[in-house]
């Protein structure tokens, strides 16, 4: 079973159901509970959803949702090493870049996100929830 590394921007359109992308975030997650993929991501991708969805909602029901994430999602390491590569690194994005050597230290051999621009330096797969689920076909 592959392992991929799921970044904020996919979790927030499954969680809170954006469209024209939460269809494909929900299948994704789905192919998790059916166990055809593993799914994780950083402690990291929980606080930037906190953030993001507590200006939609109250502080108890946007912990009740991460709670319910945290059921669905494995969640790896952010060290040191992989902050210090971060900080080396040329990716342009520094939560990008976090994610990215988190992901790499993981074991991870896909990232799935809709800014896939951002992993240019990748030495991973790095593959949109829409070509990721193509991939699969």
């Amino acid at each position: 079973m592959s392992k991929a590394f799921i970044d904020t921007d996919v979790i927030l359109d499954f969680m809170i159901a954006r469209e024209p992308f939460a269809m494909d975030a929900a299948r994704i997650f789905t192919l998790s509970e059916k166990k055809q993929i593993s799914i994780c991501t950083t402690g990291l991708v929980f606080s930037n959803a906190y953030y993001v969805l507590r200006k939609l909602g109250p502080h108890k029901k946007v912990i009740e949702k991460l709670t319910q994430l945290a059921r669905l999602v494995d969640i790896i390491g952010l060290s040191k090493a992989a902050v210090n590569q971060a900080l080396e690194s040329e990716f342009g994005d520094f939560e990008d870049a976090l994610q990215y050597y988190a992901a790499l230290s993981g074991n991870v051999k896909i990232i799935i996100t809709r800014n896939t621009k951002d992993y240019k330096y990748s030495e991973l797969a790095v593959l949109t929830p829409d070509q990721y689920l193509k991939s699969r076909s």
